[in-house]
């Protein structure tokens, strides 16, 4: 029988299955391909407010750092977000690593072009090319869709999550002690070439995770679009399988708006808005940990936010390891992610009570330092969010062979709203603190409304995912 676009991929009120051992090795592979990704990504967060004060493109205006920082940051997204939907399709129809091939090269040559960048416009030509050649997210996760069902899916997409902790914690350990090498290691950087480009270093590292990224892809990853595995068998079970191919094929050439379910609409949309206020709080901690004192920050170096930053790489990859697959398969997505949306408001609270501390004592204290532990807690429990929409949206395409096109559309939506988020967030910062909007709180004022938003956007979610391929 052939699925119509509007079926589900999954059938209601299938009675429940024994768990599905995971293939182990290839989604070992598609983790350790992923990882690459979020440590080059994040590495640059510790020293990217730095780097804008140096390239003098800010007049020596502290406060208007936050403009160009958030533009730096979203241009990789609104690049991606021109592309990523026809790098998802295209994955439907020449297979998923030719796609990832020319991700990862691209990647590999942005992030070497970042490093050697000496002006503000070289940088934002970098971070475009990254955008424009990347859709490996989108086709990452499709790849691990088409390996899992719903009995382990849960399970999988907490490892994708565990990647990006991981990620999330050496990508700025290694950017804020790697940044302007030759300050701390005089004796081994001490050529003229590092002063001229200090933060080359952490993007040759990066440069050459994307290198071996490709080599492990190459020999060990194999394809997960059915109509180009392999062949294994036969030349007459070859036949049928060539019989069977030719409907699959048509549906990866299905019009976009005939995928357009409400139901998918609505997981697209809880995935762009939840997207858009990860990446404000991305955005928003490093440049708050970087403010001077008297501005309403922290005043921490580089170095100082990279650890910090890794702190919470280490505490959300373990709570995610250990947690997330049971805490879903006992509660549900949709309540785990409703969970996760309510822990925004308290992480942003969380910002102007640190700066009523400091202001109030000073100095960052003991007391400051716990308020600043608290929010790390609250911001793991958030971080559940997404593998939990990552599952939604895997079981609402109706297809097998549209899920590349299902995924391309979450990513472009996200990435448009993560375009959007960090120039959004840290502008509503700078302005915050430059006209003292609500004592300077006004951009935390106007997030946790968005986050209410989400809150209700969430409630709209499907009570429950059913069972797969059945």
């Amino acid at each position: 029988m052939i699925a119509r676009e509007t079926t589900p991929l999954l059938p209601a009120g299938a009675s429940k299955k024994l768990k599905t051992p995971l293939p182990k090795r290839q989604i070992g592979i598609l983790m350790a391909l992923q990882l690459a990704e979020p440590i080059a990504s994040t590495s640059i967060f510790p020293y990217i407010n730095q780097l804008i004060r140096e390239l003098g493109v800010t007049g020596g205006d502290n406060a208007a750092v936050g403009y160009y920082a958030g533009i730096i940051e979203s241009l990789f997204f609104a690049a991606q977000a021109l592309t990523v939907l026809r790098w998802s399709r295209l994955s439907d129809r020449i297979g998923r690593k030719p796609v990832l091939v020319i991700g990862f090269s691209g990647a590999c040559i942005s992030i070497l072009c970042f490093g050697l960048s000496t002006t503000f416009w070289s940088l934002v030509i970098s971070r475009c090319m990254c955008g424009f050649l990347n859709g490996n997210v989108g086709v990452i996760k499709t790849m691990i869709g088409e390996l899992t069902d719903s009995t382990n899916m849960a399970q999988a997409f907490a490892c994708f999550s565990i990647v990006w902790s991981i990620g999330g914690f050496a990508g700025p350990l290694m950017g804020g002690t790697l940044a302007r090498p030759q300050d701390h290691w005089p004796a081994l950087f001490a050529n003229s070439f590092w002063g001229k480009y200090p933060y080359f270093l952490p993007c040759a590292v990066a440069a050459c995770l994307f290198v071996l990224a490709l080599f492990i892809m190459t020999f060990f990853l194999e394809e997960t679009l059915s109509t180009r595995r392999r062949p294994r068998s036969t030349s007459a079970t070859l036949d049928v399988l060539g019989d069977e191919s030719m409907p699959q094929q048509s549906m990866a050439d299905t019009s976009l708006r005939s995928l357009l379910t409400p139901t998918v609409v609505v997981q697209i949309a809880n995935y762009a808005m939840f997207a858009f206020l990860d990446i404000s709080i991305r955005a928003l901690v490093p440049l708050f940990l970087s403010t001077p004192t008297y501005l309403g920050g922290l005043g921490f170096a580089p170095s100082r936010i990279g650890l910090q930053l890794a702190v919470f790489g280490i505490m959300g990859g373990t709570f995610q390891a250990l947690f997330f697959a049971k805490i879903v398969n006992r509660l549900g997505p949709k309540r785990v992610f409703c969970m996760s949306v309510s822990c925004f408001i308290p992480v942003m609270v969380m910002f102007p009570i640190m700066s009523w501390l400091v202001s109030a004592r000073g100095k960052v204290d003991y007391l400051v330092t716990f308020a600043l532990l608290c929010q790390l807690v609250l911001m793991v429990a958030w971080g559940m969010g997404f593998g939990t929409i990552f599952l939604l949206i895997t079981v609402s395409a109706p297809s097998d062979t549209v899920l590349g096109a299902i995924n391309g559309l979450g990513q472009t939506f996200s990435s448009m709203a993560r375009a959007v988020g960090p120039a959004l967030a840290t502008s509503l910062f700078a302005v915050s603190k430059e006209r003292n909007l609500l004592a300077g709180n006004a951009v935390y004022v106007i997030l946790i409304m968005l986050a209410g938003a989400l809150r209700w956007l969430g409630s709209q979610l499907p009570d429950d995912i059913q069972d797969r391929n059945e």
